[in-house]
């Protein structure tokens, strides 16, 4: 990365901070706050959408990106437009409860478009063969577009962890890409990692504010939104994105197939999630999302950085990070009601 770029990072980092701040502010002057209930995993009161700053600032690292000509118009309109679309459903939804059928709706049209725009999903290496999916490719990456953008929007259930993922995924992915390739690509997700740090120094156990839906969902959709940018323009391939956030993935799918199996509501609110449950056995959040950060350091970036040198053992080096923590997801009784739970701080 040259200057410009580094000075790009640095501002995201420091605007995410202060923007923070910002929004922390807004949000009680408004009362926009969460209260805690018998489905929470927080005691106390606290202010929620500040995920808005990691929004904004990406969006003028987007916008100085293009001015910089370092990225396609293609591409800029269509990260620019899916940003606006996805936070300013997140945005509404935090401030009045929107239906779950409007924002699916929602969330699935702006994933179509994005596929279709950026030219739909590239071909799948097998190992022994580069498989062209088509059509059915295609929807199978909305499909997933949109269960990724919601699960991560479930996944931000205690203090840090939706923020500490994040980081991760955009830092890993920069440096697999290696910190002066990737381009443009490569400047998004480090701005994104930093003003999500910058979100952190507010969220960081025992949080001061949440990032609330504006930047849940907002975050797991332009992670999959960059990894199609950049498998489609041969930087990273697929498999080692899909690595990175096994956590969330495995954790939200099992759950939710868990759920349903029962004849639960699954969609309707609930805390059975892994992490929260081990949040409850360990009775701290900051011990979870550390706990959390190391499964993805110590196992997952190993796995993903052999996926990005070799994409042909991409599918079963994703096997191979999904399995242990598909075990411990059940161990820990995802989806499963649990009568003592009772909120941490």
């Amino acid at each position: 990365m040259g200057v410009f770029e580094l000075t790009l990072v640095v501002a995201a980092l420091i605007l995410g901070v202060v923007i923070t701040g910002v929004v922390r502010f807004y949000a009680l002057r408004t009362n926009l706050v969460d209260i805690p209930n018998d489905r929470s995993s927080h005691s106390t009161a606290t202010p929620r959408g500040g995920g808005l700053s990691i929004v904004l600032v990406f969006a003028g690292v987007l916008v100085s990106v293009y001015m910089a000509s370092m990225l396609s118009s293609t591409v800029f309109i269509v990260l620019l437009a899916a940003t606006v679309a996805i936070a300013a459903v997140g945005f509404l939804d935090d401030h009045v409860d929107i239906a779950p059928i409007w924002r699916f709706l929602v969330q699935a049209s702006v994933a179509a478009g994005v596929v279709i725009a950026l030219g739909g999903m590239p071909p799948v290496d097998f190992g022994r063969a580069q498989v062209d999916l088509g059509v059915t490719g295609d929807i199978l990456l909305v499909v997933f577009m949109v269960w990724f953008t919601n699960a991560f929007n479930f996944m931000d259930g205690i203090d840090g962890i939706a923020g500490v993922e994040t980081t991760f995924i955009a830092t890993s992915a920069v440096l697999l890409i290696g910190v002066s390739e990737g381009g443009a690509v490569n400047v998004l997700l480090a701005a994104l990692a930093a003003s999500t740090t910058g979100f952190l120094a507010w969220n960081w156990p025992p949080a001061k504010i949440f990032m609330g839906d504006v930047g849940s969902a907002f975050a797991g959709f332009i992670l999959v939104a960059i990894a199609l940018v950049a498998s489609g323009q041969g930087i990273m391939p697929l498999w080692p994105w899909l690595i990175l956030s096994s956590v969330f993935v495995v954790d939200a799918t099992v759950t939710l197939v868990t759920r349903m199996l029962r004849g639960d509501e699954w969609h309707s609110a609930h805390r059975s999630h892994a992490y929260q449950k081990a949040a409850r056995r360990f009775g701290s959040h900051r011990s979870v999302t550390l706990l959390v950060l190391a499964i993805n350091v110590v196992w997952l970036l190993p796995l993903a950085f052999v996926a990005a040198r070799k994409p042909e053992t991409g599918w079963w080096l994703t096997c191979l990070a999904w399995t242990p923590l598909v075990i411990v997801s059940l161990l820990l009784g995802s989806g499963r009601p649990d009568k003592s739970d009772s909120a941490v701080s």
